[in-house]
């Protein structure tokens, strides 16, 4: 019962809002114990070692990347995490690395992208999201050369994107060229620039 006193302080006194196995863990506390808070109905199960404390606001973007700790927040989703769109992604658009299987991700509200691991890996940064949580997103640079990648582009959003990234004091142009280089995109965003700097 010492265990569950100690989770019943760390449920009514954490501010986060999910419980992981392996938090529970860190405390020294059994994972067992957690069936007996969700048959309590203090907890619900969001997906195996996940839990979402009940009466509490479920924060999407973290639930998503805990569960799929390989996804990187990227294209529309990052431009909108970052603040350079306004739009409401209506799939949460994530990165993984090529060969990752992503069968698991068919009944979830992602839109998958793959990449070889030398991209995978490129420009990789942490930010808080509108809840306040850690995320992992792919720098703006690095987001705006992968918009410009493949055939199926969202003008209107990249367009928009790269008006606020030229009016940003925070705008780096050798980043975003050297990104651009990489990814061979250079020829697509040079003309963005020469119309918007």
């Amino acid at each position: 019962m010492k265990d569950l006193f100690n989770l019943n302080d760390i449920i009514e006194n954490d501010s986060a809002t999910i419980i992981t196995t392996k938090e529970i863990n860190s405390y020294g506390l059994h994972r067992s114990i957690l069936k007996k808070l969700v048959s309590d109905g203090k907890i619900s199960k969001y997906s195996k070692g996940i839990y979402i404390k009940n009466n509490s606001w479920e924060d999407d973007f973290q639930l998503l990347q805990l569960k799929y700790p390989k996804g990187i927040y990227s294209h529309n989703t990052a431009l909108y995490l970052l603040g350079y769109s306004d739009r409401t992604p209506a799939l949460f658009t994530m990165t993984f690395p090529h060969g990752y299987n992503t069968s698991s991700l068919a009944n979830e509200p992602i839109e998958k992208k793959q990449s070889i691991k030398e991209f995978y890996n490129l420009g990789i940064i942490e930010i808080k999201d509108f809840s306040g949580n850690l995320v992992k997103v792919y720098e703006l640079e690095k987001t705006l050369c992968d918009m410009m990648r493949g055939n199926k582009k969202d003008i209107e959003v990249i367009t928009s994107a790269f008006k606020r990234y030229s009016a940003s004091k925070n705008k780096n142009i050798p980043k975003l060229m050297k990104y651009a280089k990489l990814l061979k995109v250079t020829s697509k965003i040079q003309p963005y620039l020469e119309v918007l700097l």
